[in-house]
């Protein structure tokens, strides 16, 4: 009954900037995380970056230099503003909300958008 729909992804050349918005069709907490993580051919999907309903922030690595996670409660909805893209930052991103309550527990996965940096 949750899905997850995301958007903004496409082609950048390098230094340029992206948006990348995730909607939550359905019920979820109020106290739910949410999160971007990031798969590059060949590697493991890595985290990059996740929100508290209350606005807490956390970046893995040095993604903070760069990158900038926002939510919108109202809506439901989960934004990642890049900038200063590289080529390396090429990846499929994928937006996730979750709740680790162990009377409420879930994780629920957007489809993935694909983010290409190249001039």
């Amino acid at each position: 009954q949750v899905q997850l729909v995301e958007s903004g992804g496409g082609l950048v050349q390098p230094g340029g900037s992206l948006r990348l918005s995730c909607t939550v069709v359905g019920s979820i907490l109020s106290n739910s995380l949410m999160g971007w993580y990031r798969q590059a051919p060949g590697k493991q999907r890595e985290l990059v970056a996740r929100i508290t309903s209350g606005g807490t922030t956390y970046y893995a690595d040095s993604f903070e230099d760069r990158f900038t996670i926002s939510r919108h409660n109202g809506k439901n909805m989960v934004f990642l503003q890049m900038d200063s893209l590289k080529p390396e930052d090429t990846a499929v991103y994928y937006c996730r909300v979750w709740n680790s309550v162990s009377w409420a527990s879930y994780s629920y996965w957007g489809q993935g958008t694909q983010v290409t940096v190249s001039s």
